[in-house]
């Protein structure tokens, strides 16, 4: 991280000769939000108003660039349990204060071929099995070396070694919510863009080799395959689907042993605006021992199986999403750019011995004002075998430089 320091202040001071090759370019972002919780069983309510902050600038000469970006969350109204601290008479709202190093990277950018190095963001295919974690304030990067190439017309490969992940859990992070952790990961991905849409073969070794987290357990191989395309059907409808296959067993230390399975199917039509979807999501089960369903620790899982965050990690019997989602997207309305307002059921259930663990409901409108953008959030689960039922409240606000 200090080459890469070092590297970014020397091409920001470069002399007035080579200022004409040198492009600097600040980076601000701002988020302001309000989340509420309420979960019965436990006697008080949680409410979160953080404020997390990202600055940082980035020096580009010809095909280098060298980024540095910190940030910092506050909590302005601190009524929570954050997973590190709080009591836990109230519900966990994963946003603990912290300042860190959120980006350090140098990139190579050729021609069908790119090299980044440092720790950077990485978000593969729907970000299901490697993301960013975007919608937690201190969200999740990685330590790494990425190898970007598109040799041909329609062909990616992308290839990640990844020494560490930064957790969401912040400097704070202890036990099994580490600040970060160590590893030996790899990432392959190699997709093609077909005449049906863009087929993605994909090899994911994650070694969480930290013991305090999970005892190794978490460490996995994952293999598989994805398809996701558009079709228009004629007089501005769209039909969108994606289907994903994949399986899943142990990996390196994990003293675990399991073979499990993951499909997706996902289809929906797209008309004036308006969306309606419908599909199902398995994460499969081995034997029912605790994580030896298939598990994906590296995910932007808020997106998946409800925003209430009850299935985070992947029940022993595994699990079953059916849903369905209803929405309107507007390019604008006034002064409001990029309107969205969308609706979604999913009904949970196992997928060994087959029982049903709950449903959610989850409410979003948002659009964005400038610079700014913002979104109300709701989401209740009401359980049946499973947690205890819950209602959740966003208000969020971003800006961006």
């Amino acid at each position: 991280m200090k080459a890469l320091i070092v590297t970014l202040a020397a091409l920001a001071a470069t002399g007035p000769a080579f200022a004409q090759d040198v492009a600097v370019t600040p980076l601000a972002e701002a988020r302001l939000r309000l989340e509420d919780v309420a979960q019965e069983g436990l006697p008080e309510d949680s409410t979160a108003v953080t404020v997390r902050v990202r600055a940082g600038v980035q020096a580009a000469a010809g095909p280098w660039s060298a980024l540095v970006e910190t940030q910092g969350t506050m909590a302005v109204v601190d009524r929570y349990d954050d997973g590190l601290h709080g009591a836990a008479t109230r519900p966990t709202i994963a946003d603990p204060q912290n300042i860190a190093l959120y980006r350090a990277q140098l990139r190579y950018q050729g021609t069908g071929f790119a090299v980044t190095a440092g720790r950077q963001r990485i978000a593969l295919d729907d970000e299901r099995f490697i993301g960013n974690a975007a919608f937690r304030d201190n969200a999740q990067t990685f330590d790494a070396v990425r190898v970007e190439a598109a040799p041909i017309e329609g062909l990616k490969a992308d290839l990640s070694y990844v020494r560490a992940v930064r957790t969401i859990w912040g400097i704070d992070g202890n036990g099994a919510r580490q600040p970060g952790v160590g590893g030996d990961s790899v990432f392959a991905n190699l997709g093609y863009a077909t005449p049906i849409g863009t087929l993605t073969g994909f090899a994911y070794l994650v070694d969480q080799d930290e013991a305090e987290v999970q005892g190794f357990r978490l460490s996995s191989q994952s293999y598989g395959v994805r398809l996701a395309g558009v079709r228009p059907l004629g007089d501005g409808v769209r039909l969108h689907y994606q289907a994903s296959w994949a399986t899943q067993s142990d990996y390196h230390r994990n003293p675990s042993r399991y073979r499990a399975g993951y499909w997706l199917a996902d289809v929906g039509i797209e008309a004036r605006g308006f969306t309606i979807g419908a599909g199902q999501e398995v994460l499969g089960a081995d034997k029912g021992g605790a994580l030896t369903s298939f598990q994906t620790p590296l995910g932007s899982v808020f997106k998946f199986q409800g925003w209430a965050d009850k299935l985070t990690t992947t029940p022993p019997d595994g699990l079953r999403d059916r849903y369905a989602t209803i929405g309107y997207t507007a390019k604008a309305l006034g002064p409001v750019k990029g309107v969205t307002v969308q609706a979604a059921y999913h009904r949970f259930d196992s997928d060994r011995l087959v029982r049903h663990y709950g449903d959610e409901v989850n409410l979003l409108a948002g659009g964005k004002l400038g610079r700014t953008g913002f979104a109300l959030r709701y989401a209740r689960y009401s359980a049946d075998r499973l947690f205890t039922d819950t209602r959740k409240l966003w208000v969020q606000f971003d800006w961006a430089l």
